[in-house]
């Protein structure tokens, strides 16, 4: 006599996979912010590039006061105390710029592209995430570093009768400008970065493209060198910053859309390469 089971086997249905929620672009830029802000050298780039562009601004504009009565008729007559105050950004641009090489190949350097290209595969979005906040962080620093610089070395330009207010024409455009020139400069190291991914190579380069080019350009003779020169990547960048541009700069626009060319021809490859090559 056979026994039946009163209590059959239950059978358990497949698990179905969920399907993979796609992160918002939001929580990307929070989470892209909140890893710049956590890391220590965002905040020495930031107090380095407004202490050496403010410092370095004030004391040129100093020594240019002390030294007036000795300039040629010349230097005196083409002197731009809008363009001059802000000398120092010139090199708080260098400061900030590594901070957008670091922006990306910190990333490679210690393995984290991994594990935020696993968080977020969509690499566009993850790409447009990172340069958004970087920006938004280098528009504030240079807006903040070429007023600061421009209001100190007025300070020092009223002993001479030299200093101009911001209601100048053409004068807060210029400064403003300074700050976009900044940002675009900041803009440019990233895709650099992007590029080479490597931290050593890409801050050589964007030192070779902004500061090592100009001066091979200025022993460049003729018509044919002083065209050329307008059209480098700092000077062309830069014509934004001068109220009234001279034979050496372009007019603000072009020159700034001339930069934009630049951008875009290392922005563009580097996007592309970055979707197709491994982390």
């Amino acid at each position: 006599m056979t026994m039946r089971n009163p209590h059959p086997p239950l059978t358990v249905a497949p698990a179905k996979s969920l399907p993979r929620r796609r992160p918002a672009f939001g929580h990307m830029v929070a989470s892209e912010w909140l890893k710049l802000r956590s890391v220590r050298s965002t905040y020495w780039t930031v107090v380095a590039t407004l202490v050496v562009s403010v410092g370095l601004s004030g004391l040129l504009a100093l020594a240019l006061v002390s030294s007036w009565d000795r300039l040629p008729a010349r230097d005196r007559a083409m002197f731009d105390p809008t363009s001059y105050a802000m000398t120092g950004t010139n090199i708080g641009l260098l400061v900030l710029s590594v901070l957008g090489v670091l922006t990306m190949t910190s990333e490679y350097s210690t393995g984290t592209i991994r594990a935020s290209l696993a968080a977020v595969p969509d690499r566009t979005r993850f790409l447009a995430a990172k340069a958004l906040v970087l920006c938004a962080v280098a528009f504030v620093v240079g807006q903040v570093s070429a007023f600061a610089s421009f209001l100190l070395s007025q300070l020092f330009f009223t002993a001479r009768d030299l200093d101009v207010p911001l209601s100048e024409p053409g004068v807060l455009r210029a400064v403003s400008g300074c700050g976009l020139y900044l940002t675009l400069v900041t803009l440019l190291a990233f895709g650099i970065g992007v590029l080479l991914r490597h931290t050593a190579a890409a801050i050589t380069s964007i030192v070779g493209l902004m500061f090592v080019i100009p001066i091979i350009a200025a022993f460049l003779p003729g018509e044919w060198g002083l065209t050329l020169r307008r059209l480098i990547p700092s000077q062309a960048g830069s014509a934004v910053t001068v109220v009234d541009p001279n034979e050496t700069y372009l007019a603000p626009l072009p020159g700034l859309l001339v930069f934009c060319c630049y951008l875009a021809a290392v922005l563009v490859p580097a996007y592309l390469l970055f979707l197709r090559r491994d982390a």
